[in-house]
């Protein structure tokens, strides 16, 4: 494996998507988002204008999670199987360069322009924020990036897998559809059902370890749990055991979905 070949198909993955301006209209999007939420987030509360970066941070964790799944699977469900579909795939292939450094290359280059836009439109909000957050507030909204970014890159590798595994473009397309819903919308109602079904006499202590199977849901908690006011607004203090929502946990379980469906596209593809 070399990684100057590595950093050319990941520097060609990239510059395409500057060229094409879907970085520049991702971070416009979040952008945009984020200012509204900022501003607006405590109007149901019947104020308006900036509070806290805690409850800030907070408002924007639902609108990541919806939101950069959803265009992580989007931009990478096509990366391998439509370069076969085009028949592209073949002529790379017999240049100097082996299975592991295209998938590695495209994943980083995608990866690459998925935290730009995403470091790009949150942050020009923390610029513009800055003037009312003392370093403490920094801190945290710099953490919330971050972990935008790796729940960016998780659900970027459940695509690269998909797109390997997947036969065409439309199956591909459907399945990170469906796993978008799966992981967003389905599996927390399935836990919670399942809680009230049983009215709480099963699955009450590992509830929270089962949560750990749904990225966004590791998102979630890495964020939300580091706040204090907002874990005293919300009762969340006695739901996690201290020991499991600490950042370097949470942080080793997102680094988890970040590597192993992506170390399975790799076995995959080289197979």
């Amino acid at each position: 494996m070399e990684l100057k070949q590595i950093g050319v198909i990941a520097g060609k993955e990239f510059w395409d998507r500057i060229r094409n301006r879907w970085v520049l209209a991702v971070a416009l999007v979040f952008t945009a988002f984020a200012l509204v939420i900022a501003y607006f987030g405590a109007a149901q509360q019947g104020a308006v204008g900036f509070r806290s970066i805690e409850l800030t941070i907070a408002s924007l964790v639902s609108l990541v999670i919806y939101l950069i799944p959803l265009i992580a699977l989007v931009l990478g469900f096509d990366a391998i199987v439509g370069e076969r579909e085009r028949g592209s795939l073949d002529l790379l292939l017999s240049m100097p360069i082996t299975r592991l450094e295209l998938i590695l290359g495209k994943y980083f280059g995608l990866s690459a322009a998925l935290a730009f836009s995403t470091v790009a439109g949150f942050g020009l909000v923390g610029v513009l924020l800055s003037a009312q957050l003392d370093t403490n507030a920094l801190f945290h909204y710099a953490g919330f990036m971050f972990s935008s970014v790796l729940l960016g890159m998780a659900f970027l590798s459940l695509a690269v897998m998909i797109s390997v595994f997947a036969s065409d473009r439309t199956r591909a397309s459907g399945l990170a559809i469906a796993m978008w819903f799966f992981f967003v919308l389905v599996f927390d109602l399935l836990l919670l059902g399942a809680l009230v079904v049983s009215g709480g006499e099963y699955g009450g202590a590992v509830f929270p370890y089962l949560m750990l199977a749904n990225p966004a849901d590791v998102f979630r908690i890495l964020n939300i749990f580091g706040l204090e006011e907002v874990r005293t607004l919300y009762g969340l203090a006695t739901v996690f055991p201290e020991a499991l929502s600490r950042p370097w946990v949470l942080g080793g379980v997102m680094l988890a979905w970040i590597t192993a469906p992506l170390g399975i596209a790799v076995w995959r593809f080289r197979r």
